[in-house]
């Protein structure tokens, strides 16, 4: 098989241990792609579901292995927890087989830029001030999901194409719409107090690259539904990579190409 490289790989929200992680999507994703630094930016693991209805399938050793023998084979391995598997966090400073976790780090990338690396749920005020309706979210997010995979089933019976409920909920539903857009606007000041020039996120499961400013907002999405992720090339370009297919779908070149959302484009920074 052959390996498409990056210099950098940015993951987030794979939420193993849940029953909606794409988990064949997901190991295909990092058995065929190589990188010089690989971050885990948050929610790998879903601890929530610790407390009730854990799930754990092969492929999930599968992944977990593939990651560790990443680590021990010339990556550099990054684990930057989030909520779902915050316990994680009195592990910052340590490492596991290789595997580093700290709390946020900076990434420069080759070209010079200096980007925060971090999952996002601190700027979350309901994860951060109200735990159970976080819970609450949750629970519907997952039953949102259950009742995708019946539909899609159906869609394909019909040779219908993939339909995302949630991602459509989040582009039509006003109060989705203006919670993704106050999100994003909040990490201009942490940019700013940072002193960089962009900032790289996960958490709200919506895969995006938006000059802001001066600044660059990158999230890598997730891999319950998008199965998305953010990757450089070799000369410093950021783009995301859809992973519904084995294949990249489009280019990314320059900086000027970075549009409001390019989510539904599955932009891929080209390799190498």
């Amino acid at each position: 098989m052959q390996h498409l490289h990056f210099r950098s790989i940015w993951i987030s929200d794979t939420h193993l241990g849940g029953r909606n992680l794409k988990s064949n999507q997901l190991y295909e994703f990092l058995k065929s792609t190589e990188s010089d630094n690989l971050y885990l930016v948050g929610d790998i693991f879903d601890l929530w579901k610790l407390r009730n209805n854990w799930h754990w399938p092969e492929i999930n050793d599968h992944i977990v292995n593939l990651i560790i023998n990443k680590a021990q084979n010339g990556t550099k391995v990054y684990y930057l927890p989030g909520n779902h598997d915050d316990i994680v966090r009195r592990y910052t400073g340590t490492s596991f087989h290789g595997v580093q976790i700290c709390e946020e780090i900076v990434h420069t990338s080759v070209d010079g830029k200096r980007y925060l690396v971090l999952h996002g749920d601190k700027f979350d005020c309901v994860v951060q001030n109200s735990e159970w309706l976080a819970n609450i979210g949750s629970t519907l997010y997952d039953s949102l999901l259950i009742l995708n995979r019946w539909v899609n089933t159906y869609r394909s019976f019909r040779g219908k194409d993939y339909f995302s409920i949630s991602a459509w909920l989040k582009h039509k539903c006003k109060k989705a719409v203006n919670y993704i857009g106050d999100f994003e606007q909040v990490l201009i000041s942490e940019i700013k107090k940072n002193q960089v020039d962009g900032l790289i996120c996960g958490h709200i499961h919506h895969a995006s690259i938006k000059a802001m400013g001066d600044f660059l907002y990158s999230n890598s999405g997730d891999w319950v539904e998008s199965c998305t992720a953010l990757a450089e090339n070799s000369n410093g370009t950021i783009g995301i990579i859809q992973w519904i297919e084995q294949n990249p779908v489009k280019e990314l070149t320059t900086d000027e190409e970075y549009e409001q959302d390019r989510y539904s484009d599955g932009c891929l920074a080209s390799p190498n």
